[in-house]
């Protein structure tokens, strides 16, 4: 009997699915992962771990528990064993409060990668494999723009920033603004069809990963 193939998805908030029209959530249906699980069949299960405000490697000052570096490691001995770890954050750490440039925010999406891979969260206490997404670049973003102060031009550069980092860590890279684009609603959130497009894509890609 093949075993089932286990993907932990850590994100945040458009990997929760926050809908920009409600303020609620999207259906299982509709959010990327489940249509990357739906995609990619009873072969495999798909484990959604998204937080909305989630930062990569960061204390927000003012919303408690969202670094996800403090809660990556319980989480990954939570779910064990894991064949496979996508990692997409770095929109919240574009904040104006943290004023971080792309580079140091591609840098602690670094250091969540090496934090799966030094684990013994994966199959017979191995690490699991990684993937890294680089979030789409965000859009105007109306009330938010306070908050994300010259989020809209660094967003920009992050893709490059975090395909930097996959390269010198060896691990898998996939730039979801190549695939799917941040809605109109509120410049930060997927809208449902991004949605769609985004796990169609990672499904491909995690297919290649673990056949």
């Amino acid at each position: 009997m093949t075993a089932v193939r286990r993907v932990l998805c850590f994100g945040d908030s458009n990997t929760w699915g926050y809908d920009p029209a409600s303020g609620g959530r999207f259906p299982r249906e509709v959010r990327w992962t489940g249509v990357l699980a739906r995609s990619l069949g009873p072969g495999f299960e798909v484990i959604e771990e998204g937080l909305n405000g989630r930062t990569t490697v960061r204390d927000d000052p003012l919303e408690a528990h969202r670094n996800g570096m403090t809660y990556l490691l319980p989480c990954l001995e939570s779910h064990a064993p894991l064949d496979l770890v996508i990692v997409m954050l770095g929109t919240n750490d574009l904040k104006a409060r943290f004023a971080l440039s792309p580079q140091g925010i591609a840098e602690g999406a670094g250091e969540l990668v090496d934090v799966v891979r030094s684990s013994a969260g994966g199959p017979d206490g191995a690490a699991p494999q990684v993937l890294l997404v680089a979030p789409p670049p965000v859009r105007p973003l109306g009330e938010l723009d306070g908050m994300f102060a010259g989020a809209a031009t660094k967003s920009l550069a992050l893709g490059a920033e975090l395909a930097r980092v996959a390269r010198r860590l060896g691990c898998r890279f996939v730039d979801a603004g190549a695939e799917a684009r941040i809605g109109e609603l509120d410049g930060l959130h997927f809208e449902a069809v991004a949605h769609r497009a985004l796990g169609l894509a990672l499904a491909g890609q995690v297919r290649a990963l673990l056949g």
